[in-house]
Parts: C-alpha cells; sequence; structure tokens
C-alpha cells in the first residue's frame, strides 16, 4: 500500500451554468503512486514534476 505523503488538500471551486447561480464544488488532487527512495508514495503530479525537475 502506498502512503499518501502530499501536503495539499481538496480546492474549492464554483459550478456556473448558464443561468449564473453558482454552487460549491470540491476539486480533489491528482494523486499518482511514484518510488521514491524504494518506497511507493502518492503525490500529486504536480509535486512529481517539481520533483524530477529538481534532481
Amino acid at each position: 500500500m502506498a502512503k499518501n505523503q502530499s501536503n495539499r488538500s481538496n480546492m474549492s471551486a464554483q459550478n456556473r451554468p448558464f443561468s449564473e447561480k453558482a454552487t460549491k464544488k470540491t476539486q480533489k488532487l491528482n494523486l499518482q503512486t511514484t518510488i521514491v527512495d524504494g518506497k511507493k508514495v502518492r503525490l500529486s503530479t504536480k509535486e512529481i514534476r517539481t520533483n524530477k525537475k529538481n534532481k
């Protein structure tokens, strides 16, 4: 089982149909399982790209 290492949390946004009536929704992170230092961890895709750049 991969351990969740991400420090980020869900974002809130609004649905806006043609009538302009705003309703709240949550946008979940795009968590992916990757191997870091020989361990399986779950990171967001943004964090994976940042780690790849820093190597």
